[in-house]
């Protein structure tokens, strides 16, 4: 029997609750938390929420960008769970560009994390660190299946969105809202399911590295 060894398991989401950082600080971003039962009128307590597809750590399905586009029922849970590469970008003060990217191990059929500045900052910063088109056309190249960020937004404003686009053309899944900051540079197993919601363009992940 093969035995799975596991040194190390680093949560790398974000925790959803209604102080929580939300996109460009929109309060229609903000979830809804409501306590719809407790122990003062019930023996039971319950909670229902609002929360948008794009809140917190989400995962983007082709629909987002692209006309009749692939939506999250089509998603297989095992594309998400796979081998994955860290790469430390935490020198990078705007776009990640292919220059930037050149010279990096990236591996073929791995999901690539990028790991910026973004990941220190607790805040919603107007100027992350983002994914340019020049870096998503090489990290195409190279054969990836998946690329994430620790930016609630994998482009900054890119009138064509140009970033998501790119990979979204090809099915490379795209993960925001990462949080990068406890993960070394290096190889890792990423597990990270989206919820199962019919019809959807992108849906919460609870995100994990083992190593």
């Amino acid at each position: 029997m093969n035995v799975l060894s596991i040194n190390k398991i680093i949560d790398i989401s974000m925790e959803i609750s209604e102080e929580m950082t939300v996109y460009k600080n929109r309060e229609e971003n903000r979830p809804k938390i409501e306590v719809t039962r407790d122990f003062k009128n019930s023996d039971a307590y319950e909670t229902t929420m609002t929360v948008g597809m794009h809140t917190g750590t989400h995962l983007d399905r082709p629909l987002h960008m692209i006309e009749e586009g692939e939506t999250m029922d089509s998603l297989t849970p095992d594309r998400l769970v796979v081998p994955c590469q860290v790469l430390d970008m935490t020198a990078v003060e705007e776009g990640i560009t292919k220059e930037d990217l050149e010279g990096k191990k990236i591996p073929r059929d791995h999901f690539i994390l990028l790991k910026t500045k973004n990941s220190f900052e607790e805040h919603f910063n107007f100027s992350f660190v983002y994914l340019a088109a020049s870096g998503a056309e090489f990290l195409k190249a190279q054969g990836i299946i998946g690329v994430g960020i620790d930016a609630l937004g994998i482009e900054r404003e890119q009138p064509e969105k140009n970033t998501h686009k790119i990979l979204l053309e090809k099915d490379i899944m795209i993960l925001e809202g990462l949080r990068l900051k406890d993960a070394e540079e290096g190889a890792y197993l990423l597990i990270a399911p989206p919820l199962k919601i019919k019809g959807a363009e992108a849906a919460p992940v609870r995100a994990l590295l083992v190593r």
